[in-house]
C-alpha cells in the first residue's frame, strides 16, 4: 500500500490518495484538491468521505466528473454534500453509496471498512484500509475533533470516544488535519 497526502485549502485539510493493488482511493478531497489528485492517480476507483464538512468534500463533484468514480459517505452526513449548511460556497455533490453505521464494502476487490463515530458530525466515520485508519476529524494526535458545530453532539462524541477505546488492534492513524 502507498499513501500520498496533501494539505488542502486554508484549513489545511489532508487529502489522501491510498493505492492498494494498483487501485487509487481518494479520501477527503478538500478545497483545491482536484489538480493534485489528477496529477497523482493512475487508476482512481472511489472517493471516500470521512464526514460531510465542506473542507473535506469541496472537490467531490469535480473529481467525480473528471474521473468517473463514485462517492461514498455515511448516510447521516449525505445531506451536507447536497446543501451548503455553513454558507461557504461549497460545490454540491451527491453520494453514490450511502454507508449505514459500521459497514464493510468491497470496492474493486479491496475491502474498505467504515466505522461510524458520531459526535463531530452525525455520520463521522473512520475509514480503514489494510489496518490503516483515516480518522477525518474524529481523532488527531493528542486531541479529538470539535463538537461545537451545528449538527455536532458532545454526548455522541463522548460515546464514540468510549467505544474507540475498546478497539484492540494498534492502528496507524492518518487524521484530517
Amino acid at each position: 500500500m502507498q499513501i500520498k497526502s496533501k494539505p488542502c485549502g486554508s484549513y489545511m485539510t489532508n487529502c489522501y490518495i491510498v493505492t492498494v493493488d494498483k487501485k487509487d482511493f481518494i479520501i477527503d478531497p478538500g478545497v483545491g484538491a482536484t489538480s493534485w489528485v489528477v496529477e497523482n492517480v493512475t487508476n482512481p476507483v472511489a472517493i471516500l468521505n470521512t464526514h460531510g464538512h465542506f473542507d473535506h468534500v469541496w472537490s467531490n463533484e469535480e473529481l467525480k466528473q473528471k474521473l468517473s468514480i463514485p462517492v461514498y459517505i455515511n448516510k447521516n452526513d449525505a445531506i451536507m454534500l447536497e446543501k451548503d449548511l455553513f454558507a461557504q460556497g461549497t460545490p454540491p455533490s451527491k453520494a453514490d453509496y450511502l454507508i449505514d453505521g459500521d459497514e464493510v464494502v468491497e470496492i474493486e476487490g479491496v475491502e474498505v471498512k467504515f466505522y461510524q463515530f458520531a459526535g463531530h458530525t452525525p455520520g463521522c466515520s473512520v475509514i480503514e484500509i489494510a489496518q490503516i485508519w483515516f480518522s477525518g476529524d474524529f481523532l488527531f494526535k493528542h486531541s479529538i475533533g470539535r463538537y461545537d458545530f451545528p449538527l455536532s453532539n458532545a454526548q455522541e462524541m463522548k460515546k464514540s470516544l468510549h467505544r474507540v477505546l475498546k478497539f484492540e488492534n494498534n492502528y496507524e492513524i492518518y487524521p484530517g488535519h
